[in-house]
């Protein structure tokens, strides 16, 4: 892994530690503005910081035991005209991928998958 890759995610790490994740959208909830779609995981994000679109850094969270940041979304939204990261914590492989997924699965929205090398 490069050096400024291990920084990277040095630096996601520091966040996600010294940030609390607040979840506001429970696994099997509906979208309040788009009710056809439904979270397949526990969605929120991490209090006390900023993304592009003004609200803290989302965070979809798995069920694995294991407490790290594994992927990262890189996603553009044309509808909202925005584009933001997305955080997979704690998310198996079968996640990651459910997740990667939801983010391609419209015309309207594209995202790009960054695995964490561990």
């Amino acid at each position: 892994m490069h050096k400024f890759d291990l920084e990277f995610w040095q630096m996601i790490d520091k966040l996600m530690e010294s940030h609390e994740i607040v979840i506001d959208r429970k696994k099997g909830t509906r979208h309040p503005r788009y009710h056809d779609y439904i979270y397949p995981l526990d969605y929120g994000y991490l209090e006390g910081t900023v993304s592009s679109d003004g609200d803290g850094i989302d965070v979809w969270i798995g069920t694995s035991d294991e407490k790290v940041v594994k992927a990262m979304i890189s996603s553009v939204d044309f509808i909202k005209g925005d584009s933001e990261i997305k955080l997979l914590y704690a998310c198996s492989d079968d996640e990651v991928q459910m997740v990667y997924e939801q983010h391609n699965r419209s015309d309207g929205m594209k995202g790009i998958l960054t695995l964490r090398k561990l």
